[in-house]
């Protein structure tokens, strides 16, 4: 027992230490680049050497990466709502790789997030979550896969942590819930194919951090759109 504990032991260290060489030219795509945590990966992977394609939801998004970003560095714009745009931006990744596949896929997407309780809740306030956090990424990560297996690449699925605690009704948390099923039953089916496919579970930011004042006008819109009967049923106190 002693023996296989120290001979994991030094196989992890020895795994933990290996770094990927030759970085040039390795083209890596990262959704959500507009701010936060994808922002901050893409110019780090640039400064690393890397060929990033940084997809951003806002022009404004994408003038201020480039701005601060070396010329090898591209944007593409995704609305991952909508398939059109994924096509398009799966053209423009296709077109870039040059015919060597793709080396990595960094998903990372948040989408609005009514917060209230389920009750008070309707179906699109469901969608407006689970089409860009869930049903956007699945979409645009299936486009990918002829790609990524072509360079026996990796996905990279970047989960906050806090969407793994069911705290609160909608759709948040039901989108990394989702997301982590959809990666657990990718990593298996991939395996044969070379493609590594990993979670990140993170928690939270400093450019992430929550406005008390953003969810308090979700909240009071929530219920000013409440049937009197539902209205009733909780209460002034309650809310």
């Amino acid at each position: 027992i002693l023996a296989s504990i120290l001979s994991l032991t030094i196989y992890w260290i020895i795994r933990d230490r290996y770094r990927v060489r030759n970085l040039n030219g390795k083209l890596v795509f990262i959704t959500g680049c507009d701010t936060g945590l994808g922002n901050s990966l893409a110019k780090w992977l640039d400064k690393k050497g890397f060929c990033v394609i940084a997809a951003c939801a806002t022009e404004k998004g994408s003038q201020e990466l480039q701005s601060c970003s070396s010329l090898s560095l591209k944007t593409v714009h995704l609305n991952l709502a909508d398939s059109n745009s994924i096509a398009r931006a799966v053209v423009f990744v296709t077109e870039q790789t040059a015919g060597k596949g793709l080396f990595g896929f960094v998903s990372n997407a948040e989408g609005t997030a009514p917060l209230g309780p389920t009750d008070w809740l309707r179906i699109e306030d469901f969608h407006s979550v689970l089409d860009i956090s869930l049903l956007g990424l699945i979409e645009i990560t299936l486009k990918l896969l002829p790609l990524l297996k072509k360079a026996e690449g990796r996905v990279v699925n970047l989960i906050n942590a806090k969407g793994l605690m069911a705290f609160v009704g909608g759709g948040y948390s039901l989108s990394k819930w989702g997301m982590e099923a959809f990666s657990d039953t990718l990593r298996i089916e991939m395996q044969h194919f070379g493609v590594k496919v990993s979670i990140v579970e993170h928690g939270f930011f400093k450019a992430e951090e929550v406005k008390s004042d953003i969810i308090e006008k979700y909240l009071f819109k929530l219920w000013n759109r409440l049937t009197p009967e539902i209205r009733d049923s909780y209460g002034e106190k309650y809310l």
